[in-house]
């Protein structure tokens, strides 16, 4: 269909819900609307994606969104509700965004193990020379991870915890700069963590760093790629702005990566309590350490990949029709819950 048939076709439609708006609609009316609204919006996009007509739908759309949630009752388990349908929902719909910082922190550690590989020294370049000197007097002694039973289990809990939700949050302001600061963390987390764990392979003691380390790394590594995809997000809605102007979609990806940002401290938390209290045990049976690790994957797949994708799927089927998905649609499934209470 032509955009000026479209138009013709539409405008009084549009020129009627701009009326309503502006008066005490039933918020049953509203909500009709606003499904209708998005669905002309996902037409306009795919059809005029840079026309005038696209970016009055997305304004007059967006009016409906905020007049909804404006009036919109707040649950008592709203926090709860954050971690359950929020966050999986800004997970689904940022895949691509893990999946490139996931590539970029393994190319990373790649290159941090080749780097290690080819060059003797580029271990204590990396990881310092105070670092592997006690590492090497540790091996020497039997306890090559007698690191982690130096300090306190509450304060080794404390500042790694603290130190990786600063790193976290530094990853995702860094995407600012069109992405280039967050792909510099990545760059040196990676580099990092590829040559930490080909030191300890050159050393013969592959097998016992993946059974220890990881214990706690599982979660703390995957939750750095996350940052890392949040500073992406942040970074790309400056680059690409889409049908948006480049302020708007600067807020948008500003407020989507902070959520998930937000949304990591509990996983951050976990793995500082599992590297504070459980890692310093080295010497733990080994089904002990591959079942945490088994856990700790587990949730990472099923909680950042699977439930995402079915939650994702559970909206889109309870429209009732094939259009393109929004946010807003999820804006106004997640508001419906909340005044069910279902």
């Amino acid at each position: 269909m032509r955009e000026a048939q479209f138009l013709k076709q539409n405008a009084e439609k549009w020129k009627k819900f701009e009326t309503e708006i502006r008066h005490h609609t039933p918020a049953d009316v509203l909500a009709g609307r606003f499904i209708e609204l998005t669905d002309d919006l996902a037409y306009s996009k795919t059809f005029y994606p840079q026309s005038t007509t696209t970016r009055y739908l997305n304004g007059l759309a967006t009016l409906f969104h905020q007049k909804i949630y404006r009036n919109k009752i707040e649950d008592k388990n709203r926090i709860w509700w954050f971690w359950q349908y929020e966050l999986p929902f800004l997970f689904r719909q940022y895949h691509r965004q893990f999946l490139y910082s996931f590539l970029f922190f393994m190319l990373f550690c790649a290159m941090g193990a080749l780097s290690a590989r080819y060059d003797e020294n580029f271990i204590r370049l990396i990881l310092g020379d105070g670092y592997v000197n006690m590492t090497n007097k540790n091996i020497e002694k039997g306890d090559p991870f007698g690191v982690y039973k130096h300090a306190g289990q509450w304060d080794m809990f404390f500042r790694i915890a603290w130190n990786n939700i600063q790193v976290s949050f530094i990853a995702y302001v860094f995407g600012a700069t069109f992405c280039v600061g967050t792909i510099w963390l990545l760059l040196s987390n990676g580099l990092m963590l590829g040559s930490f764990e080909y030191y300890f392979f050159s050393k013969g003691l592959g097998v016992e760093s993946i059974l220890v380390v990881f214990i706690h790394g599982t979660l703390e590594i995957w939750a750095i790629v996350i940052a890392g995809a949040a500073g992406l997000i942040l970074g790309t809605s400056i680059l690409f702005p889409g049908t948006y102007s480049r302020g708007v979609s600067f807020i948008r990806g500003g407020k989507d990566g902070l959520k998930i940002v937000i949304g990591l401290v509990p996983v951050f938390l976990t793995a500082a309590f599992l590297e504070g209290y459980v890692t310093r045990h080295t010497g733990m049976p080994v089904l002990t350490s591959v079942t945490i690790l088994g856990v700790s994957l587990l949730f990472i797949i099923w909680y950042f990949i699977i439930y995402p994708i079915r939650l994702h799927k559970r909206i889109e089927s309870s429209r009732g029709r094939a259009s393109v998905f929004t946010n807003n649609d999820f804006d106004l499934w997640l508001n419906k819950k909340f005044t069910s209470g279902k």
